[in-house]
């Protein structure tokens, strides 16, 4: 009986190795290459063109011209220091735990939405803003991330 409750504990124990295991070939999978950070983003409704790489956080740099109305609009707000129309969700810490932008202590990032026309909720957009002033835009809920060229 003894063996048997022995072998369940190690079958159990490899269980959860395998889940582990599989979560981080997933993650690993989905982590963004150099070159999938440096592509230019792209969306239906308009291009960001190529200005090349951020050094500091190996993002491409995308025009603050070639942003969505939206995001000029969210920009301007966080300059006049709001309101904004999400005053639970903007201008909160942005922990990064993605890791895809270079890494700082908790509260160095802070998040604002920028609004999706026709989206019931906040949507996937957002403008993340660093202590230092810098500025990224994600239009896929932090999967990837641009750097802002302002005034571009």
């Amino acid at each position: 009986m003894k063996s048997l409750g022995s072998r369940q504990v190690l079958l159990g124990v490899l269980a959860v190795a395998v889940v582990v295991l599989a979560w981080v070939v997933v993650r690993a999978t989905q982590a963004p290459s150099t070159s999938a950070g440096q592509r230019a983003v792209a969306s239906a409704t308009y291009t960001l063109g190529p200005l090349g790489t951020d050094p500091d956080s190996r993002r491409a740099w995308v025009a603050e011209s070639a942003l969505p109305p939206q995001a000029l609009d969210t920009l301007a707000l966080i300059r006049a220091g709001g309101p904004f129309p999400y005053p639970r969700s903007d201008n909160q810490v942005f922990d990064n735990r993605e890791r895809l932008l270079p890494l700082h202590a908790r509260g160095y990032y802070r998040e604002f939405t920028v609004v999706t026309p026709g989206s019931d909720d906040r949507g996937a957009r957002r403008i993340i803003t660093g202590s230092s002033g810098e500025k990224y835009w994600t239009d896929d809920h932090y999967a990837s991330f641009s750097r802002i060229r302002e005034g571009t």
